[in-house]
């Protein structure tokens, strides 16, 4: 087969991004659609044009992706915050954030916006974080109008931080604290990530969390030391979304001032927090342990890529991509484990 140029793979790329806004960002019973920025990372891995459209093709029928709502009423720099939290009102706000990228771009419209997003970044568990992320990765102002409005629309707010004294600087104690609070085991679990955090928020003894984590220039990679080794430890599929989260977060992190960066990872570390129960409150393997995984052989990330390829699942894709953009960040070989495990290119190493 001959090769595909980097302009073929774009031209095959763009193409197909150019049918996703027709497609709603959500699906049959608020499941996310994870097309538009899953397609972005199939290509980063270096998918070829007929494997996006292949995986773009099986992802819309197998999921019944459904097309976007239509307006209700139009929205002004005074009016859209009534409709936060509002899914029937997405279309309404994603004409106003079309017309603020215009007016704004990307920096200029995330540096207004996020303070006023980021105690919601669980909305859609994440995903509308994700979506932004994907659309400033690719420098698209429509991308990014999408994903805002999104994110208000699906907006998920949980118990507001107090200002009370920190306990740690750890965010792994944080996880252990709260697998202790008694009211939290025995919750019915739902089918649905942001489902699960919401349920966890009304609790009232999770409502100190979020002030228990000390947020400072240290805390992105003190929590994504702390993923790596949750999702080593458990595979488990929300584990999964706390490593992608933060390189999601990473993405948006030069769009916004220290005070909103911060808020944002409070918050997200708030909503994984709120997971423990469907993750099954496990234990934060040691370091010896997390050392003697870390020193496992791992195939490439050329091949763990061209793996990932193949795959219609879109977390095997999205996670691939995340976990090898932050390898470049931190440099831990443990990346490249997790994901060949996940993979199947590595046996269990568990055992």
């Amino acid at each position: 087969m001959p090769a595909i140029s980097n302009e073929e793979a774009a031209e095959g790329l763009e193409a197909i991004l150019a049918d996703m806004p027709g497609w709603g960002s959500e699906f049959s019973h608020t499941f996310a659609n994870h097309a538009p920025m899953v397609l972005v990372a199939l290509d980063r891995i270096g998918g070829a044009p007929p494997q996006l459209r292949r995986f773009f093709d099986h992802y819309r029928d197998a999921k019944q992706l459904i097309p976007f709502a239509q307006p209700i009423a139009s929205l002004d720099g005074n009016s859209w915050k009534a409709a936060i939290g509002a899914r029937e009102r997405e279309p309404d706000l994603r004409i106003f954030f079309s017309g603020e990228l215009t007016r704004l771009g990307i920096h200029g419209a995330l540096q207004l916006y996020l303070p006023d997003l980021a105690a919601g970044i669980a909305a859609s568990a994440f995903h509308a974080l994700m979506r932004t992320a994907y659309g400033v990765l690719r420098g698209n102002e429509a991308d990014v109008a999408i994903a805002l409005a999104y994110w208000a629309a699906t907006y998920l707010p949980l118990p507001s931080a107090k200002g009370t004294p920190p306990i740690t600087r750890d965010p792994a104690e944080v996880l252990a604290m709260t697998a202790k609070i008694a009211p939290l085991h025995g919750m019915k679990l739902h089918e649905l990530l942001w489902q699960n955090m919401r349920d966890a928020g009304n609790v009232p003894a999770f409502a100190p969390v979020v002030d228990w984590l000390e947020i400072g220039p240290e805390t992105m990679e003190l929590m994504a030391s702390t993923a790596l080794s949750l999702f080593a430890a458990t595979q488990h599929f929300a584990a999964l979304h706390v490593i992608t989260g933060l390189h999601w977060i990473r993405l948006l992190a030069p769009h916004c001032d220290e005070e909103t960066l911060y808020r944002m990872l409070r918050v997200f570390w708030q909503g994984i927090a709120a997971l423990m129960g469907e993750l099954g409150f496990p234990e934060i393997p040691d370091k010896v342990v997390v050392d003697r995984w870390r020193n496992i052989q791992a195939p490439d990330w050329s091949e763990i890529h061209a793996i990932a390829a193949q795959s219609y699942d879109e977390h095997d894709i999205s996670l691939a991509f995340s976990a090898s953009e932050e390898m470049k960040v931190y440099g831990d070989p443990l990346y490249g484990v997790v994901v060949a495990r996940r993979l199947g290119l590595i046996g269990d190493y568990l055992k």
